[in-house]
């Protein structure tokens, strides 16, 4: 550090700082720069008495006005309600499988359960609906509780095979590994296989036929065509929900499948629950 003197070059000052033969310039900030950056910090201790700022524990300071975007955004959803009032009164007294494509309650049901599926359902059955191993496909006609517009509410309403709500759609393969030996499951997958597409293995088709008939007809049905009333899948039209492949269906025999779905009608309001049906229904697969 050296004595404060003139720069030679500038004419300017210097602080009395050097490194390395290089000097430093007495060159105050200009004054409208440090009022600016005294207006700014004033404005932000401003702002973080007015606004919600600092962080607590378990939230943060309200400030003094008690503004949130939480509450502006509560305020814009009540006013879209209060404007749709009347159609969800309609939507809630109306027979859902009498609404006509193309009439307004029609056309908001289907756009207000359109927002809710993927929201909710998409996670599970695809943003299209397609469904995915193990989640129903809900754009084709195999329905397994039932396709028209009340069996779709009711199942999303009660939910399946949970233990949440005592009106869930409820069904419960046997796990056969346990019943039949490894060959007799060999051969009743081979007789479902063939239920759907040629088998070459004739012997083992009617060997399979009986086992079947002894043990999975009470409820798949001596044609194989399933059940709505137990829950009980058609076996003859080559759509799987796990996949028809013979390990898979051995898979299934062996170990039964099980599949959960929340009861809806514990987290959706009841306008949600019978536009999301209206949607489900008018993706084309609805009976």
């Amino acid at each position: 550090m050296t004595d404060k003197k003139l720069d030679d070059a500038t004419g300017v000052e210097t602080t009395g700082h050097e490194w390395d033969g290089i000097r430093e310039l007495n060159n105050p900030l200009p004054r409208w720069w440090l009022y600016t950056l005294y207006a700014c910090i004033v404005w932000a201790i401003a702002y973080t008495i007015a606004y919600p700022a600092w962080p607590m524990i378990s939230g943060a300071t309200s400030g003094l006005l008690g503004y949130s975007t939480r509450g502006e955004v509560a305020k814009d959803i009540t006013a879209h309600e209060a404007k749709n009032t009347a159609l969800v009164a309609d939507l809630l007294a109306a027979d859902l499988p009498t609404l006509q494509p193309g009439d307004d309650l029609h056309r908001y049901a289907v756009a207000r359960g359109g927002s809710v599926f993927r929201a909710q359902c998409s996670q599970c059955h695809g943003s299209g609906a397609a469904g995915a191993k193990g989640y129903p496909n809900l754009r084709d006609d195999d329905w397994l509780w039932g396709g028209d517009l009340d069996a779709i509410s009711a199942t999303i309403d009660h939910g399946v095979r949970n233990e949440t709500d005592g009106d869930a759609r409820w069904s419960e393969m046997p796990a056969f590994g346990e019943i039949l030996s490894d060959e007799e499951i060999d051969a009743v997958v081979t007789y479902v296989s063939s239920l759907s597409s040629p088998v070459e293995d004739a012997a083992l088709v009617a060997a399979g036929a009986t086992i079947f008939e002894d043990n999975c007809s009470a409820c798949h049905g001596e044609n194989g065509k399933g059940d709505r009333e137990v829950g009980a899948p058609n076996l003859v039209d080559a759509i799987w929900l796990y996949g028809g492949d013979p390990a898979t269906l051995a898979e299934t025999v062996r170990n039964s499948r099980f599949g959960v779905m929340p009861a809806w009608g514990q987290r959706l309001s009841d306008e949600d629950v019978r536009a999301v049906a209206v949607y489900v229904h008018n993706l084309g697969g609805g009976e």
